[in-house]
């Protein structure tokens, strides 16, 4: 189920910092309530491969984010408490030390659920146990969501698992967003900013097309 024109889901979910500290954290009110963009990434598993090299390339990131009025949000389906404990590794032990945005912790799988983000292949009904049985690993994909000010989803994109994100691209789709908010104006492709967009209608269409 695509999100985007889309409320983000309104729903509480435990969260860890890098303090140790576990809370609450609803990420559309994170956006309406401050007024920020937020760019929340999904990945797998805790203490794996992949996934490390993503956490420390939004960390390393996290100023341009910042100027953009955005806030960086991890997620996956791992408790606070393992979440701590990766937090506590070294980088050069495979660890997230340093990493100091939030991370949800969507053990119950609830938000994930709702998203439709979780590796679930198969399902069958075990009549003996009376309990659904999955196929998969019941974790997250790799999905990412660029959500505005308003809440509302402007972005998503799930890749699978072996498939790490370019973090350059998410702050290329901020930029974009806000140049679309604030200039009215459309972003063609390879659009970066400080280049040029152009006005919705068929003649500025064609003028771009003549120039590139």
């Amino acid at each position: 189920m695509a999100l985007v024109g889309k409320q983000f889901p309104d729903l509480n979910v435990d969260a860890m910092n890098e303090m140790g500290d576990t809370f609450k954290l609803n990420v559309l009110e994170t956006a309406r309530d401050n007024k920020k963009k937020v760019v929340l990434f999904w990945y797998p598993k805790d203490f794996t491969f992949v996934c490390p090299t993503e956490l420390h390339a939004f960390q390393a990131a996290l100023p341009e984010f910042e100027k953009r009025n955005t806030v960086v949000i991890g997620a996956s389906c791992d408790t606070p408490e393992v979440h701590f404990a990766w937090l506590n590794t070294a980088k050069d032990n495979g660890g997230i030390e340093g990493v100091t945005y939030p991370i949800l912790a969507d053990s119950n799988r609830n938000l994930s659920s709702i998203l439709g983000i979780l590796d679930i292949t198969n399902e069958t009904f075990d009549e003996a146990t009376g309990t659904v049985q999955v196929e998969g690993d019941n974790v997250t994909y790799r999905a990412t969501y660029i959500i505005d000010e308003d809440g509302v989803v402007q972005h998503e994109s799930i890749n699978n698992m072996p498939l790490g994100r370019n973090v350059n691209e998410y702050i290329r789709l901020v930029d974009a967003l806000t140049h679309v908010q604030e200039k009215g104006e459309v972003c063609p492709a390879n659009w970066e900013e400080g280049k040029e967009a152009m006005n919705a209608n068929a003649k500025a269409t064609a003028e771009y097309l003549a120039k590139n």
